[in-house]
């Protein structure tokens, strides 16, 4: 195709590999761990935030339900409420951690669309700022992220625990 470029990730394939090879769902198991271990920021009654362990930006969140279910149409609704509940506190939280100037939130459902783990729905919540895709990223196929995960996750886990909310009472 005239003019369409590839930029190659290869940083992803790490990421990739370790899904494929892997029998179990790394979703599934994550909150098997405590929390520092698994980055989980937050434990709702049907789903749980957690951050990205391979993110595009710094305070990238997902909100995974417990339930292994790969498709939309297999979420109940109290799963569906609570899990849109909790993208709305992430970008609240992610506002007072951070600052960032926006944010793409969205679903991958299925492996032709992105979906590194195909088979556990989740939402990303990923923190956006102006320039945050500069020339490394564009020409150097590199991504740089100015703070280790652990660090963000005990930003995160700090502010989302000033700014709790009672996800049951939110139900209603």
């Amino acid at each position: 195709m005239a003019g369409f470029k590839l930029l190659w990730n290869p940083w992803r394939y790490e990421y990739i590999r370790k899904i494929d090879s892997s029998t179990k769902c790394v979703f599934c198991e994550l909150p098997r761990h405590s929390d520092d271990d698994s980055l989980i920021i937050f434990r709702g009654k049907l789903s749980y935030v957690v951050m990205n362990a391979y993110p595009y930006n710094t305070g990238h969140l997902l909100i995974v339900p417990y339930r292994h279910v790969g498709d939309l149409s297999e979420l109940t609704d109290e799963e569906y409420s609570e899990m849109c509940m909790l993208v709305r506190r992430s970008v609240k939280v992610l506002r007072k951690a951070f600052n960032p100037d926006g944010f793409n939130i969205g679903i991958n459902i299925g492996r032709a669309a992105g979906a590194g783990v195909p088979g556990h729905i989740h939402f990303h919540v990923v923190p956006r700022w102006v320039g945050d895709a500069n020339f490394i990223a564009i020409i150097g196929s590199t991504k740089t992220l100015p703070m280790a995960l652990q660090e963000g996750y005990h930003i995160l886990k700090s502010k989302w625990k000033e700014n709790e909310i009672d996800v049951e009472a939110l139900d209603h």
